[in-house]
């Protein structure tokens, strides 16, 4: 109890959307919901406390131009942290981050291993880039060396048709997906373009990030087969810069991402409204810096998600998905205090007053 001094939470504790209690104490590093016998020294915090946050799309140890020293990476997962992102879904890197599980001051991590890209299809420095006959034993790779997840690239552009195409045949991604899921993976994918869903889900795949070409036609098989989206509005947001710049040598490709950037509320919704499961990421990491969770779950509520459902995506409902507890009795105690209920307004997210990981007020 000496190494975790003990904290008593009061306020509100949102256990869950409509699971609120009147306070928590936190011993040893867990959670309890009854007052410790003789506790001393003890630290109160209040306010209105949630689950850390979930970024569950967030590349830790990666920036614009490929892996980055430990040191950078530190920084990156720091900020994640005084967000209050405590648990990131590290949807594809290159450097080895496995360090940070032995740091009880930075976030836990759930990795994808690196991404699966296909040759000369994908950003530099970033990907295994290979060939469909090699893609079955990358993933199995990739699954031996991730935590649950792989991660392929779905799409990207062609420099022969110049315009975003799939990279993989159907058959190629239906035995990919049957290995990982034969190593108790789940398998998510880059996705920009309309072309490649259809093969993607069908052939048994599990989420799917960005999703920006979801359409009428694909909306419904995402539902019926519950595959999530990770949609990464604040990414999206980046497209009509991504067109500017590449109007010159591709303009079949930039117009196609403007037409992609101007529709990004609408699929959100529509893929809400029909059922399928969204979650918060926001693709820091790339070209995008860290901390920006509340942003994207602001964003949902932009696109016209109800704020319980966007705080849910990042909160109680991604726990979930990822298999992590909540403020579970007996759980780590990684939680995120906050001035006001976010459920009201979720743009107090950007401003947490307390951050609390393993136990230990670190933010």
């Amino acid at each position: 109890m000496s190494d975790h001094p003990v904290l008593h939470v009061k306020g509100r504790v949102l256990v869950g959307p409509d699971d609120v209690r009147d306070e928590l104490w936190v011993v040893g590093g867990r959670i309890s919901y009854e007052r410790p016998g003789g506790a001393r020294d003890v630290r109160t915090v209040e306010g209105w406390a949630l689950p850390g946050l979930v970024d569950a799309h967030c590349h830790v140890g990666l920036d614009a131009h490929g892996p980055v020293p430990a040191d950078v990476s530190e920084k990156q997962a720091l900020t994640d942290r005084d967000a209050g992102t405590l648990l990131i879904r590290d949807a594809g890197s290159p450097s080895d981050t496995r360090w940070i599980d032995d740091r009880e001051d930075l976030p836990k991590i759930v990795r994808a291993g690196r991404h699966i890209a296909r040759t000369r299809r994908y950003i530099r420095n970033y990907a295994h880039e290979i060939e469909p006959e090699d893609l079955v034993a990358y993933v199995a790779r990739e699954a031996r060396r991730g935590d649950g997840w792989v991660k392929l690239v779905g799409d990207w552009i062609d420099r022969g048709t110049g315009d975003l195409s799939a990279c993989w045949p159907r058959e190629a991604v239906e035995a990919a997906i049957a290995e990982a899921h034969r190593l108790g993976a789940r398998v998510t994918a880059h996705c920009f373009a309309e072309d490649s869903l259809r093969d993607l889900v069908e052939a048994g795949i599990d989420c799917v990030e960005h999703a920006t070409g979801l359409t009428e036609d694909t909306v419904p098989l995402f539902a019926e087969r519950g595959v999530a989206i990770v949609p990464t509005l604040v990414n999206i947001a980046t497209f009509p810069r991504l067109a500017d710049g590449g109007e010159a040598r591709f303009p079949r490709w930039s117009a196609h991402m403007r037409r992609l950037h101007e529709r990004r509320y609408d699929t959100v919704r529509a893929a809400y409204d029909a059922g399928i499961p969204v979650y918060v990421g926001t693709d820091a990491g790339g070209s995008l810096a860290h901390g920006l969770v509340a942003a994207e779950v602001a964003e949902l509520v932009t696109a016209g998600i109800p704020p319980v459902e966007a705080l849910s995506a990042t909160a109680w409902g991604a726990r979930r998905w990822l298999g992590r507890p909540g403020l579970d009795e007996g759980a780590p105690a990684d939680l995120v205090v906050y001035e006001g209920d976010p459920r009201q307004d979720v743009r107090v997210l950007a401003d947490p007053r307390r951050v609390v990981l393993n136990g230990r007020v670190v933010g």
